[in-house]
């Protein structure tokens, strides 16, 4: 028999994004022919601790553990490796593949394209129409450089040079809800100032949650300030077949140990300018409210830097 999936989510003090976690963690029960579990790192339950217990007393010694981020930042670099070392401490005998994030992948960017053409089908697209990809953002230099990746590697194909030169776009470009620049407002100021007349703003999040209600809100108290320019949100990937494709292949991909982790801009292992003083950082996991270990504890990181979660 395989081993089980174990999807490892960050957390959310969403209700509809606790919700939508656990929908998409029955799709897979439904589809994979091997157990499924999934727990978050912190914010809200079910706990990571809960996930992997549930699997070992189902006699399981053996996890492949999937993270669902869109991009490698700190909570799939150190903070879940970090959680699941305290579960290999807990569960004698337990051991671990570790899968890659999620992003950037064709089929997200299939996804994206969908969200895009739900909120403005293709036949209504006109050659100033731009995107603005928002992405969580991160003290990460390697992360935020991916979001701008995927912007690009949205926009190829699809630009007014494009084959699609009929529904072609103006432009797509990166912005960040926390954490990085550009914001929202400056991403969207800047599309206004290459010449678009309206802009679909695409939020590059899985499921709902606190982050993504603010970047529709800062889209639009934008959009009501600036009345010439059409300010459209999507909607995020969320809980869909084709998110499932993406986790079943990167669950296949730990199993076979094809990782294919790319670490020459790894700021854990890199001394990129900058950020010097993270090469070897210790890395530890966060301390969840219904982990055991969060008993006594305040909110731990491991990266030697501060911020705030409010996802």
């Amino acid at each position: 028999m395989k081993p089980p999936l174990l999807l490892v989510g960050h957390g959310t003090r969403d209700d509809t994004g606790v919700a939508e976690f656990g929908r998409f963690v029955e799709r897979l029960r439904r589809r994979m022919t091997v157990d499924v579990a999934g727990g978050f790192i912190e914010l809200s339950p079910p706990p990571l601790t809960e996930a992997v217990a549930e699997l070992y007393e189902g006699g399981h010694r053996l996890v492949a553990a999937v993270p669902l981020m869109l991009v490698s930042a700190g909570h799939g670099k150190g903070d879940i490796p970090g959680a699941m070392a305290r579960e290999l401490v807990r569960h004698p005998g337990l051991s671990y593949r570790y899968g890659r994030p999620l992003g950037p992948h064709p089929t997200l960017l299939a996804l994206l394209q969908e969200r895009l053409e739900a909120v403005l089908p293709p036949e209504d697209r006109t050659p100033d129409t731009a995107v603005l990809l928002v992405g969580r953002g991160s003290t990460d230099p390697d992360a935020n450089a991916e979001v701008h990746k995927v912007a690009r590697l949205f926009w190829e194909g699809r630009g007014a040079s494009g084959p699609d030169q009929g529904h072609g776009l103006l432009c797509v470009e990166p912005a960040f809800i926390s954490l990085a620049r550009p914001s929202v407002p400056e991403g969207l100021e800047r599309c206004r100032r290459l010449g678009a007349c309206r802009v679909v703003v695409l939020p590059y999040f899985l499921f709902p949650g606190v982050l993504p209600d603010r970047v529709a809100d800062e889209a639009r108290a934008y959009g009501a300030a600036h009345p010439e320019l059409d300010v459209r949100v999507a909607e995020v990937i969320g809980d869909c077949d084709g998110l499932a494709d993406v986790v079943v292949e990167r669950y296949e991909e730990a199993l076979a140990g094809d990782l294919r982790m790319n670490c020459d801009t790894c700021v854990y292992r890199i001394a990129m300018p900058g950020f010097e003083d993270r090469v070897g950082a210790p890395q530890v996991p966060h301390h969840h409210p219904d982990d055991p270990s969060a008993h006594g504890h305040g909110h731990g990181h491991g990266h030697g830097h501060g911020h705030v979660h409010a996802h």
